[in-house]
């Protein structure tokens, strides 16, 4: 890093992880990096669409609020570089690693006055909701709440028998249409199943327990209203199964789908590529590994 340009890696993230929703978060090993250089004139920003490269970029709004957050004026002149491998609108976190992106790079330009902590607040405000910035920034398993708008967050280990595996469709689905789903009230029983299966899910998860995983998984909340938006999701949810998976969800807002498994994940990945190859050729099938790191700042 010199004095006035800084490279940041941030990885993607899946959100909600069953019934923990709007809470749980977990980074993947897919990666955005982002260069901010304080060079040429008013802002410049390039890798991204064309309707992505004005001042409501959202690494350039969170460089500045992570300035205005340090009480610093925002400079004038400011070059956005973006190498994306995070797909955009698929619910694997690609707005919290360009929040993420912008605030580190803002502070990491200014002598790093902001601790993640600063940083996870700075980027919430902006999002709204910490289940994607929560791991984007410290890597792992989290489990984030507010309390009068201030995140909070703890960190939990994936067992290392658990792998995941990204089913991802070749179509978008806005966080907006994905909430315009929901239900603006829930039966009490229903709130309850999900908190107790949440609670159970995260301890699972650790010890890597495959049964309870199985059943701890289950959402009453979002996903049955969700999967309704994504073509084949029934389908794609019972070849997995089929194929071994510990079990299925949807990753975030969606439309990306997650199987966490015991075993091959690229065997596995392998094997559910295949089944799908007829229905949805243009799908991709990756295994990701957990991102323990979270972003971290490389030149």
């Amino acid at each position: 890093m010199s004095d006035k340009k800084v490279t940041v890696r941030v990885p993607a993230t899946t959100a909600n992880i069953g019934p923990g929703f709007d809470s749980f978060g977990c980074a993947l090993a897919l990666y955005n990096t982002i260069t901010v250089a304080l060079e040429g004139e008013g802002l410049v920003i390039d890798g991204c669409d064309e309707e992505y490269c004005g001042e409501d970029n959202l690494a350039a709004v969170a460089y500045r609020a992570a300035m205005q957050r340090m009480g610093l004026e925002s400079e004038k002149t400011l070059h956005i570089s973006i190498s994306a491998d995070i797909p955009v609108c698929r619910g694997l976190g690609s707005s919290a690693a360009l929040l993420v992106a912008g605030a580190m790079a803002a502070n990491a330009l200014h002598g790093n006055i902001l601790d993640k902590r600063a940083l996870l607040e700075v980027c919430n405000a902006i999002e709204g909701h910490p289940d994607n910035i929560a791991p984007a920034l410290y890597g792992g398993l989290t489990a984030s709440m507010l309390e009068e708008n201030v995140p909070y967050t703890v960190r939990y280990d994936v067992h290392p028998s658990l792998h995941f595996v990204a089913v991802i469709p070749d179509f978008e689905l806005s966080t907006h249409k994905a909430r315009s789903v929901l239900p603006q009230t829930v039966p009490y029983r229903d709130a309850v199943y999900n908190l107790s299966h949440a609670a159970v899910l995260a301890r699972a998860l650790e010890t890597g327990d495959g049964d309870t995983i199985r059943a701890a998984l289950r959402d009453r909340l979002h996903q049955p209203y969700r999967s309704g938006l994504i073509k084949y999701f029934d389908f794609v949810q019972q070849a997995a199964l089929r194929l071994g998976a510990v079990a299925y969800c949807i990753s975030g807002a969606g439309p990306t789908q997650l199987a966490l498994i015991q075993g091959n994940e690229e065997a596995f990945a392998f094997m559910l590529k295949e089944t799908l190859i007829r229905k949805a050729p243009g799908w991709q099938v990756l295994p990701l590994a957990v991102d323990t790191q979270g972003a971290v700042i490389l030149a």
